[in-house]
């Protein structure tokens, strides 16, 4: 795993914990605000990691 891989995981866990958060002391529309960052945190982090592989595929071919 390259350095730019770790970064944007560790930039994706932290969207999804301020996600969490924001949902966690919110009201109303800020919840969702909240649940639809944390949403894209676990997703952009999949997306990290599913490209990872990915890329490790491709350098085998």
């Amino acid at each position: 795993m390259n350095a730019g891989t770790a970064f944007f995981l560790i930039l994706s866990a932290l969207i999804a914990l301020a996600g969490l958060l924001a949902a966690g002391m919110a009201q109303d529309y800020l919840q969702l605000f909240g649940v639809g960052l944390f949403g894209f945190g676990v997703l952009f982090g999949l997306s990290c990691v599913k490209r990872h592989y990915d890329a490790q595929e491709a350098a085998r071919r």
